[in-house]
């Protein structure tokens, strides 16, 4: 069994088939876990993100590093005006809790045996049973599951389909130690989301873990190279912030300041998807999870999918373990069906951020009726 890519899906994968007695290596092109940065928070649904948690036998580690706070919304336009609050009570129930990306991959990867992830193997393609690596080596498999993102390489050997564009382009920026440095604008944030939605633009504002917040400015109905025509040089983290400034003219001087103490980290993002209801033809011997099967707007729902889809692999496997073919079908059958309803749900959220009044929008999206 080889899962190529360490991220929350397969490792989850890896996990599950632990614990039935399954052997999987996974393949990682990273040099080792500490490579990179993981990214912010999550937030795991009670029915899918932490079903596969407890499908794999860590849902009360979860809940340990899980923050019911994160729970917490605050909707608002670009003029100040608060639309919505939504503060979550000591004792609400962990229907959707943050918890920060790198302790899940951390808690993930401690679960497993050593050795488990094999660090340092870019993939590179696979035929006649063998994975090929970008340092020349090779390794053989029985069955390939491509856990490998967004641009992944096992893909090809399925589909033709590439992620396309969105037209949404997203800066990222974050305020380190806020309640220390700035407690007006952690008080301002609050205990987890912070959304002001404006027409054609959006700032949200996120609480992490470790007391930063990311701040993420979004930029819809954009070109795919909008960044090299914005007139923002990431190159120069200040005037970065100066430019970005200028392009939230007219909104509450709150949220300027917001941007304006924010540190270097300026991180330019091009937002893309895979098409709705994405399919293919089973073949023995490779199928694909997470975003490489399904890559979705980031509105929630693809992490929650990466794990599921792991844990419901997983299970197959388990439940077939003398027949891959067969469990890679009913996997696929189920899949297929699950992420294309997430997919056309988080299609709709982004037509809704995209149309010129997303706030009352989205405010009839948490508030129907």
């Amino acid at each position: 069994m080889a899962i190529v890519g360490a991220g929350l899906g397969g490792l989850l994968l890896a996990r599950v088939l632990h614990r039935n007695g399954i052997d999987a290596v996974v393949y990682e092109r990273e040099s080792s876990r500490d490579a990179r940065g993981q990214g912010g928070m999550l937030d795991l649904h009670s029915t899918t993100g932490q079903r596969a948690m407890r499908e794999a036998g860590l849902l009360d580690q979860f809940h340990a590093i899980a923050r019911r706070a994160g729970q917490d919304l605050r909707l608002l336009q670009p003029d100040g005006t608060l639309l919505l609050q939504e503060d979550t009570p000591d004792d609400a129930p962990m229907e959707r809790p943050e918890a920060d990306r790198a302790d899940l991959r951390t808690l993930l990867l401690d679960s497993l045996p050593e050795h488990t992830v094999r660090w340092g193997h870019t993939f590179q393609s696979a035929r006649d049973g063998l994975l090929h690596f970008a340092d020349g080596s090779s390794a053989p498999y029985d069955l390939l599951v491509g856990a490998d993102g967004a641009d992944s390489r096992v893909r090809a050997l399925l589909t033709d389909a590439r992620p396309a564009h969105t037209g949404q382009n997203v800066v990222e920026l974050g305020i380190p130690d806020i309640d220390r440095t700035r407690p007006d604008l952690a008080a301002m944030v609050g205990r987890g989301n912070y959304w002001v939605l404006g027409d054609g633009q959006s700032l949200s504002a996120q609480r992490n873990g470790d007391g930063r917040v990311r701040v993420y400015l979004s930029f819809y109905n954009t070109a795919e190279d909008w960044f090299a025509t914005s007139g923002i040089p990431f190159g120069d983290p200040a005037a970065a912030r100066s430019r970005l400034i200028e392009l939230f003219t007219g909104w509450d001087s709150r949220f300027t300041a917001l941007i304006a103490a924010c540190d270097d980290t300026v991180l330019p993002r091009s937002i893309t998807t895979l098409p709705v209801g994405l399919n293919w033809p089973s073949r023995p011997g490779v199928t694909l999870l997470g975003d490489a099967a399904h890559l979705m707007p980031p509105v929630g729902q693809g992490a929650n999918m990466a794990l599921l889809d792991g844990a419901l692999l997983g299970l197959a496997l388990a439940t077939h373990p003398d027949d891959f073919p067969a469990a890679v079908k009913e996997y696929e059958r189920e899949m297929f069906e699950r992420t294309s309803a997430a997919a056309r749900q988080s299609a709709y959220v982004q037509d809704v951020l995209e149309s010129p009044d997303a706030a009352q929008k989205m405010l009839a999206f948490f508030r129907p009726g």
